[in-house]
């Protein structure tokens, strides 16, 4: 089970990255990869960053991608669309993308299957602050 956080800002995708694994407590026992920014550093979303990314984690029990906002979300769709570029039993989660981390890394480090780290993470809509 890998997970890939797709930011708009490699800064970002790394921070929640390193959050979720060490609020998990995760270690290595989860492969989490931040794929974030352009290729130059620059702010944006690379298509090539995120396929890298979910081929670094892919472990053959699925790939959840989190993304942050709204063309990275069009670029994880359109490699989903392309059948090809992204690995196998890879899907894209519908969830807030720094509480979405964590409980999607907290929920991994289980060792549950990508259904239930899916549910995880789009449960953390309901997460209440006040």
């Amino acid at each position: 089970m890998g997970i890939v956080l797709v930011s708009h800002s490699a800064q970002v995708a790394a921070s929640v990255a390193e959050l979720a694994k060490g609020l998990a407590g995760a270690g290595d026992t989860v492969a989490v990869a931040p794929a974030g920014g352009t290729e130059d550093g620059g702010l944006g979303t690379s298509a090539g960053l995120v396929a890298a990314a979910a081929a670094s984690v892919d472990r053959g029990a699925g790939v959840a991608v989190l993304t942050d906002l709204g063309s990275a979300v069009l670029t994880v769709k359109a490699l989903l669309a392309e059948g090809d570029e992204l690995p196998e039993h890879t899907r894209l989660v519908d969830a807030p993308f720094v509480e979405g981390a964590v409980a999607a890394v907290v929920t991994a480090s289980t060792g549950a299957d990508l259904a239930a780290v899916e549910a995880a993470a789009a449960e953390a809509y309901t997460y209440r602050k006040v």
